[in-house]
Order: C-alpha cells, then sequence, then structure tokens
C-alpha cells in the first residue's frame, strides 16, 4: 500500500471510530446475515403475492398498470443529470430514487429486458457524478436509497462490471461520507433529516452487505442507535412537529428503514414501539379535511396526497380503517396521478393485498395529540363530502420548519377551505436572495418573510408584534361530544409580554358552526389585539360585525358576537419584500380591539356555513363552562 493509500485508509478508520464512538451497541450480534439478493423490501418469494393482487384487484392492477406505463415513457429519457441549484442536488437524487424504484419494480414483476437495461443505464450515469453533494446530505441519502435499491432488485442480472462500478459509488460516494463528522451532523438531529439520512445509508450498507460485512454492521448499528432520536418527536400521542408535508417525507423514509429491517433481519430492533410512532397514523389520516386538503401549518404545501406508508402502518396495527383516506384517493384518482410519489412502488409491498372495498371509515370525529406542536383535529362526518372540519393547533415557532402560527386553525365546509394555510415557500427561492430562513431568532430575518409570521395566519396579532419564538402554547383541554366538539389552547407564553393571560378556544357546534372564543387580558400597558381570517373567498362585508364569504357558489357567515363594538375590515396579502411569493386570490378578514392595561376581553367568532343551521346561534359561553 503506498502512503497516500496507507493515509486515505487512516483517515477513514479514524472518522469511522470517531463517528461510531456514539453507537456501541451490537444489535446484530447475535442476529443471521441478511440473505442473498434482492433483500431489500422485496425478497424473491414475496413477488409471487404481488403479481396475483395485481392481476385480481381492479385497483391495484390500475396503479400497477400505471407504474409500468410511466416506466414505458422513461425508456427513452435521459438519465438525470449532476445539475446543482443553489446548495441543492436533491431534485435530481429525488427524480433517480422514483426512476429507480419504478423501474426495479417493472423489470422484477415483468422480466422485461428492456426496464433492467433502462435502470442499469440509469445507475451508471448516477454513479460516474463527481459526488453526490454531501455538504446536503439529504441529497446523498436519497441517491444512495435510489442506487441502493437498484443494485439489490436487479444484482443477480447486471454484468459484473456494472456491479462493480455501481457497488463502488454506493461505498464511496454514500456510505463513506456519512463517516466524516463535517456531513453527519444529522445522527444527532431529532427532525426528519437523520430520519431520511440513516435510511439511506442503511440501504447502501445492506445492499454492498456481501462485499463490506464489517462497515455495513457498523452502519446499520449507528442507525438503529441514532434514529430513535427523531422518533422521539412523535410522542406521546403520535402528532408530528413537522406538520404534513415532512411527515410524509420523514415518517415515510422511518418505515422503509424499519420495513427493511425486517425484511432483512425479521425485527425491527424495538423501534415500531416508540412512544407514539405508530399511532401517528391517526394523526396523519385526521389531517386532511373534505375538500381534499391538508392541514398545512409549518412548512408544507397546500394540497394533500397518497401515502404509501399508511399501509405499513395499517398492516402493522391491523387497523384499515387507518386508510380511509388512501382508500378515496386511490379509487377516484387516475392511476397516473401516483407515478410522481419517488415511493409508489413501496405501497405494493406494503398493501399485504387487501381489498380496498373491505376499508370501514374511522369511528372517533376528532383526534388530539400533544407533543412539541400540539393540535386538534375535527370533522361532522368521514363520509358526508360537505363535512365540517376542523384543524387547530398550539406549538411554537421554535420548532423545526415551524411558522408563527400558535392559535391558527383552517376551515373547510360544504367541500371548500374557507379558513386557509399558504404553508411553505420554496426554499431556493428565499435562499437565492440572500434570506437567513434558517436562523429563528426572535429578531431572526425568517420572520420578516411573508408567509412565516402571525399577522398572515388565522390567530392574533398584539400590538403588530410577533408571537414569541421560545413560548409554547399548550391545549389545555378537549372534548369530543358530537354536539360540541373543542379544543382549547393556552396563548398566554406565546404573548407573554404584550398580554398577561390569552387562550383561545374552537369548537364545532351542534355539527352546525365553528365558534372561535379568546380570552384575554392586558398586561401592564394597553394592547392593541388583531383577529385575523386568512381565506380565498370574496368577502362582502354586510355591517360591523358580519361578513359574508363566497366561493364556488357557497356562502359563509363570519359574524362576531363580542364585542358589541367592532368594525370588520379586510387587508391584502400583497407581500412587501421582492423575496416573497405572490398570493394570488387570498384576503385576510378580521377587526381589532383595543384592551385597556389591567382589563379583560373577550373575542368570539361564528363561522355559519350556508345550509348548515337555521335561526340565531346560541351566545357561545365561557371557556370554563366548554365540556
Amino acid at each position: 500500500m503506498n502512503a497516500r493509500n496507507l493515509f486515505v485508509s487512516s483517515l477513514l478508520a479514524l472518522c469511522l471510530s470517531f463517528t461510531l464512538a456514539i453507537a456501541q451497541t451490537d444489535h446484530l450480534q447475535s442476529v443471521p446475515a441478511p440473505g442473498s439478493h434482492p433483500r431489500l423490501l422485496l425478497p424473491a418469494r414475496d413477488e409471487a403475492a404481488i403479481r396475483q393482487v395485481v392481476g385480481t384487484d381492479q385497483t391495484w392492477g390500475k396503479v400497477h398498470k400505471a407504474m409500468l406505463t410511466e416506466c414505458d415513457a422513461l425508456l427513452n429519457t435521459p438519465p438525470v443529470e449532476r445539475i446543482q441549484i443553489g446548495r441543492r442536488l436533491l431534485d435530481k437524487s429525488r427524480e433517480a430514487l422514483r426512476r429507480l424504484f419504478l423501474l426495479s419494480y417493472a423489470w422484477r414483476m415483468t422480466r422485461q429486458d428492456t426496464y433492467r437495461q433502462r435502470a442499469e443505464k440509469e445507475m451508471l450515469a448516477i454513479a460516474a457524478f463527481s459526488d453526490w453533494n454531501p455538504s446536503h446530505f439529504l441529497d446523498v441519502a436519497e441517491m444512495t436509497m435510489a442506487v441502493a435499491i437498484g443494485y439489490d432488485w436487479l444484482y443477480n442480472d447486471l454484468s459484473p462490471q456494472s456491479r462493480a462500478t455501481i457497488k463502488e459509488a454506493i461505498l464511496k460516494k454514500g456510505i463513506e461520507p456519512s463517516l466524516d463528522p463535517k456531513n453527519n451532523s444529522w445522527l444527532k438531529a431529532s427532525h426528519n433529516w437523520n430520519q431520511v439520512c440513516n435510511a439511506g445509508m442503511t440501504f447502501g450498507a445492506l445492499a454492498i452487505y456481501e462485499d463490506e460485512p464489517v462497515l455495513a454492521k457498523q452502519i446499520i448499528n449507528r442507525a438503529i442507535d441514532t434514529i430513535v432520536l427523531s422518533m422521539g418527536d412523535y410522542g406521546p400521542d403520535g402528532a408530528y412537529p413537522e406538520g404534513y408535508g415532512y411527515w410524509g417525507y420523514g415518517t415515510s423514509f422511518n418505515v422503509m428503514f424499519i420495513s427493511a429491517m425486517e425484511k432483512a433481519y425479521g425485527q425491527d430492533f424495538g423501534l415500531s414501539k416508540q412512544p407514539g410512532f405508530l399511532q401517528t397514523a391517526a394523526y396523519m389520516e385526521n389531517m386532511t379535511g373534505p375538500s381534499g386538503r391538508s392541514f398545512n401549518y409549518s412548512d408544507a404545501g397546500t394540497g394533500s396526497e397518497l401515502q404509501p406508508a399508511m399501509f405499513w402502518f395499517a398492516n402493522k396495527t391491523n387497523n384499515p380503517s387507518l386508510l380511509w383516506i388512501e382508500r378515496e384517493r386511490l379509487q377516484t384518482n387516475e392511476g397516473k396521478s401516483f407515478v410522481k410519489n419517488r415511493l409508489l412502488p413501496a405501497i405494493m409491498v406494503w398493501n399485504g393485498g387487501l381489498s380496498l372495498d373491505k376499508i370501514t371509515a374511522p369511528q372517533a370525529l376528532a383526534w388530539t395529540g400533544n407533543g412539541k406542536n400540539p393540535l386538534t383535529l375535527m370533522r361532522t362526518s368521514w363520509t358526508d363530502p360537505n363535512a365540517i372540519f376542523v384543524g387547530a393547533k398550539g406549538g411554537s415557532p421554535s420548532v423545526n420548519h415551524a411558522h408563527m402560527d400558535a392559535g391558527s386553525f383552517v376551515m373547510d365546509a360544504n367541500g371548500v377551505r374557507w379558513a386557509m394555510d399558504f404553508g411553505m415557500q420554496d426554499y431556493n427561492s428565499l435562499e437565492s436572495k440572500g434570506v437567513k430562513i434558517w436562523d429563528k431568532g426572535q429578531n431572526a430575518q425568517r420572520w420578516e418573510v411573508f408567509r412565516y409570521g402571525n399577522a398572515v395566519h388565522n390567530t392574533l396579532t398584539v400590538n403588530d408584534g410577533l408571537q414569541r419564538v421560545d413560548g409554547f402554547a399548550p391545549i389545555k383541554r378537549h372534548g369530543s361530544s358530537p354536539d360540541f366538539m373543542q379544543t382549547t389552547i393556552d396563548l398566554t407564553d406565546i404573548y407573554k409580554g404584550s398580554l398577561a393571560e390569552a387562550t383561545r378556544g374552537i369548537a364545532i357546534v351542534k355539527k352546525a358552526y365553528v365558534a372561535v372564543r379568546d380570552e384575554l387580558k392586558a398586561g401592564t400597558t394597553d394592547a392593541t389585539v388583531r383577529w385575523t381570517l386568512l381565506t380565498p373567498a370574496t368577502v362582502n362585508i354586510l355591517g360591523p360585525n358580519r361578513a359574508e364569504l363566497v366561493k364556488d357558489g357557497k356562502k359563509l357567515l363570519l359574524q362576531v358576537q363580542e364585542p358589541a363594538t367592532i368594525t370588520l375590515q379586510t387587508w391584502p396579502t400583497t407581500p412587501t419584500h421582492d423575496y416573497d411569493a405572490p398570493n394570488p386570490g387570498s384576503v385576510r378578514v378580521g377587526f381589532e380591539v383595543k384592551l385597556p392595561a389591567n382589563t379583560s376581553g373577550n373575542l368570539t367568532v361564528l363561522l355559519i356555513p350556508e345550509g348548515k343551521t337555521t335561526g340565531n346561534p346560541a351566545v357561545v359561553p365561557p371557556l370554563r363552562q366548554w365540556p
């Protein structure tokens, strides 16, 4: 060995020992080594069951056909190129994972050689990249998973030369960069980076296990030890702090990791028993309203999408009703609408041959989860498309990917999202203009981004100020009575220094309308409080305390029950900075009240959908009387 190679080997050994110092437990000591290829997610013995279900079940046949059709379209598409956008290569890694998962699935189900050849071409192109961008390690993690699946699923039919080239790329451009401390801060993270990166590295380790057994075992042991840090965020009830979009990211990769462990070792080393993890499926199921839109708090998109991981949860808990929303998506949408989901083939691994016709609606109409971002989700029906739905949250702006939205809510009725959330803005659109969106101090530039502040969420703004970053809003109590489903959120800490006390209650009353009641007390100085509703509807002010919202031919009445003397008004959603995203088709409606120092006041607003109630709604009682 020459001096240079000796130095490199010594450096890698040093990095490895440093990295693995936090992972002393040998979880794999007493378990057999994983079997022959293919060993990731889908052993050869399980292929027949998938072929049977796609041949006998219309819905699964539709999804299967859509995947093959997409693979046919990929045959003449050039491989991904190493084109970095800002600091990320992530869009290329994700496209690589989508393509290789689909093409490898198509090869295994049909044995049509065109699919294998196209997947091999993709892997060789990726293997030739200079690197997989370890400075933004999510890029490496997803690329490693992509190539690992292709390598493992096609292993027995790859040429020796291709096999060697691809294996070397997994090792040198995937796994070994994760040993360098400058690339692996995610090992100590409690958010989605931990889940995604540990999953990607483990897939790579399992794929090349027979060639690098010692290193592979160390990587897998490291993952089992450290992924529990991120899984701690599900406790105690399953509410995922980072919201809908990042549940679909972090949790799906967490499930990919656990599923790979189950298939390779026959166990998950106790990971699925982590507090709140299995319960998080109920959180996800309840996050989508009758409008088809999710409760998109924090950095989430505005829509919702098929979640293959939900099928793993349903099988694991033997609870098919968790799939009620997924059932509707699969049965009402065309198969081609799902093929952009890069984990779609996993749904065929996890569905267990379940007929969607056997899935029944959940029984509970309300769900509450505590944790870093506690929330309540409630609806009047699972089967009525015109049902009322409310998602309301407490929490803190300090949570990863959070906005200043403690006390905020969304609302559906008659198939319309009346109270909305903008959700995220594309990160690169902000980073490319120098906006420091990852600093979360009280005076950080992040809070100058229009969509991130409390002034454009369905919550309170006091003295034109921001919510407190280090504040926390817990759910004090909640109730699931069909005639008065409610949640009560203590916002006092969020507005500390501006208000002495602040409590918000949100209820669905008699399955007919929504009541929002705020009980406030000013501190030693006067406080001006703005109550805001962000809506995509057209707002017609009918009087000082009444406004009509119109959307898609439907109507909703906003009525301020107290205080008696207020003046409703609207505010535009036109951003103030050139880096802010435009917000067409939206408006804010609300009012302002002044609370003299050391005095108390109540704000009660009713949101009454057209056709849901007759007569005048009852006076909303004080929060202490809410059941």
